[in-house]
């Protein structure tokens, strides 16, 4: 079911006053990162918690291997998600941001809202403690978290299709590969010769993105609802080089040459060798990701507390 066609009843048309759990079994699709044994307890705290909802719990196939064989946790899903043919009411992620981001690559289209329970630490995407786990499936059956739409990216060669999903909810970047050379990468906006980069490589980054591998290559943070994407250089080699915001209805087109023919093609962290015969378009992709958020939690409110902005050092 594409996004445009699927209707969330627990999260668009519940009255605020009215429990899902007075409607409907709700089903709920696991997902998690298979490197943290430490955290199993907080695994285990929220499949009791659905397991007393009565609610149908799917499990990624590699993260139901992990608790089962791993870290030894009785797991007894409805069923196990093998690949991207699966539906659900609600998407959980429980890891940091990168866990997030698998998520929403499987995901993808389904209109699937997801939750990020961070078992690291800084989380961005994944803001929901450990500790709170509890009173975050109370708010989802009480209505009261609220999906946010984040922007999504799409990659396009001119020859040829991408070997990975080709979508991004973060960033598509273009990089020199290894210890080669600078690399010389031509941009387009809509048709529209912009520059030239002589870099190691270059970002285009969401919103979302703004406040990953963008930011720390110089990029702004950027607010998630501002319908812009940013293009930010990595190590360029001119110092009046700086990150350009355009709409988030742009095309950009790229173009990349380099001393040993190819470069690699970044999107959210998956990478791919690609030819410099080979120019990429990244435009808009035709379906978000729903991000679910608590009552009350704000971006600038994320900020200050996962940055610190406005602390005094020296308490």
């Amino acid at each position: 079911m594409i996004y445009e066609e699927k209707i969330k009843i627990i999260l668009t048309f519940a009255p605020r006053n009215t429990k899902v759990s007075d409607m409907r079994q709700l089903t709920f699709a696991l997902f998690g990162n298979i490197y943290q044994p430490r955290k199993s307890s907080s695994v285990q705290k929220l499949l009791c918690l659905l397991e007393q909802r009565k609610a149908r719990v799917l499990v990624d196939a590699a993260f139901y291997r992990y608790l089962k064989e791993d870290v030894k946790i009785e797991v007894h899903p409805a069923a196990i998600i093998t690949n991207d043919d699966f539906d659900a009411d609600v998407a959980i992620s429980m890891g940091g941001d990168g866990t997030f981001l698998e998520a929403a690559r499987r995901v993808g289209n389904k209109g699937i809202p997801i939750l990020g329970v961070n078992m690291g630490h800084l989380g961005f995407l994944a803001d929901i403690t450990p500790d709170d786990i509890g009173a975050a499936i109370d708010g989802i059956y009480d209505g009261l978290f609220q999906p946010e739409e984040r922007v999504v990216i799409g990659m396009e060669y001119s020859k040829g299709t991408p070997v990975g999903y080709p979508y991004a909810l973060n960033e598509v970047a273009v990089l020199k590969r290894d210890n080669a050379s600078m690399i010389s990468i031509r941009v387009d906006v809509n048709g529209e010769y912009m520059a030239t980069y002589q870099a190691d490589g270059l970002i285009v980054s969401t919103p979302t993105g703004s406040t990953g591998y963008a930011l720390s290559n110089g990029g702004p943070v950027i607010q998630p609802q501002s319908h812009t994407l940013c293009i930010i250089p990595v190590a360029s080699h001119s110092l009046s080089i700086r990150p350009v915001t355009v709409t988030d209805d742009a095309v950009i087109t790229l173009h990349v040459s380099s001393r040993n023919h190819n470069f690699l093609v970044s999107v959210d962290g998956r990478s791919e060798k690609c030819s410099e015969d080979i120019s990429l378009t990244i435009r808009r992709a035709p379906y978000a990701i729903k991000v679910l958020k608590r009552p009350g939690q704000s971006f600038f409110r994320t900020l200050r507390t996962k940055l610190g902005w406005g602390a005094d050092s020296r308490d």
